[in-house]
């Protein structure tokens, strides 16, 4: 009983010293950071992402995208980021101060994609992959994601964004007279993934040479 205030000390310093080491340095470091343009009249970077891309954000987590791909560019050194062709910059704290949520990702199962816009910025593309990553990516361990689209009959003329299958598609086709369609989910998720660009640069940041 005699110990108990110093024990209670002991277990107060250590909070304090935790939360002021993780929370208050983070703060003091981060928190007044905001998006800054390089020349005068350039659009300040970064820009919140918005409209459908944001919906596509919250399905991208929804479904677990996070998991298995990370959004972040190392430096050279740290990695092979920057010869795989993932980004022409490493990405900065700065990079993510308008994002309500870090999707910095726990693991490299798939590709980064901090630059999946500006290297792949074909919708189709995207929703092949989405369908079935062996298609645009053979031999992918990705699970596909089928069940955001449907099939429909084709009414007057196709649809613009049917599906469009290579000559060399070897598994199942929607039945004559039908097609597959994107749903408003893959719609708002191919339009997430255009938005992820590292298209800019910062003070601290700069592209590569």
């Amino acid at each position: 009983m005699k110990n108990l205030p110093l024990l209670f000390l002991g277990i107060f310093f250590c909070l304090a010293f935790s939360w002021t080491g993780l929370i208050l340095s983070s703060e003091i470091q981060y928190g007044g950071l905001k998006p800054i343009a390089l020349e005068e009249g350039e659009t300040p970077q970064p820009q919140a992402i918005v409209g459908e891309a944001q919906q596509g954000r919250l399905i991208y987590i929804d479904q677990g995208c996070l998991y298995c791909h990370s959004q972040q560019v190392r430096r050279k050194g740290y990695g092979a980021d920057w010869e795989r062709g993932w980004g022409d910059r490493q990405t900065v704290p700065r990079d993510y101060i308008l994002q309500p949520r870090v999707l910095l990702g726990t693991s490299r199962t798939g590709p980064d994609l901090m630059t999946i816009g500006q290297r792949q910025p074909s919708t189709e593309w995207h929703y092949l992959h989405l369908y079935n990553p062996d298609i645009t990516s053979k031999g992918s361990i990705m699970p596909p994601f089928r069940y955001l689209f449907e099939t429909r009959e084709i009414g007057d003329a196709p649809s613009p964004d049917a599906l469009i299958f290579p000559d060399d598609y070897a598994y199942e086709r929607p039945p004559a007279g039908y097609e597959i369609v994107p749903t408003e989910r893959a719609r708002q998720l191919v339009a997430y993934l255009l938005s992820l660009k590292v298209d800019y640069e910062l003070p601290e940041s700069r592209f590569a040479e």
